[in-house]
């Protein structure tokens, strides 16, 4: 599958037919750090992502007023 990071913007190719998780533990990237994309929806972290798919990883931005 393809994986399209952000900060800064790279693509790395890895086995498909995974779990979102498995995905992320791989890359050594907390869950509670991203947002997993899969076309226009969000993708939890128990979801089978296929090998001929793409997901984006987006960081979780937090912040506003107080």
């Amino acid at each position: 599958m393809k994986v399209v990071l952000r900060n800064p913007r790279r693509e790395v190719e890895v086995a498909g037919n995974r779990r979102v998780k498995d995905v992320l533990r791989e890359l050594d990237i907390l869950p509670e750090t991203v947002l997993v994309i899969r076309g226009d929806a969000l993708v939890t972290a128990d979801q089978i992502v296929r090998d001929d798919e793409t997901i984006e990883l987006r960081p979780v931005m937090s912040g506003g007023r107080e």
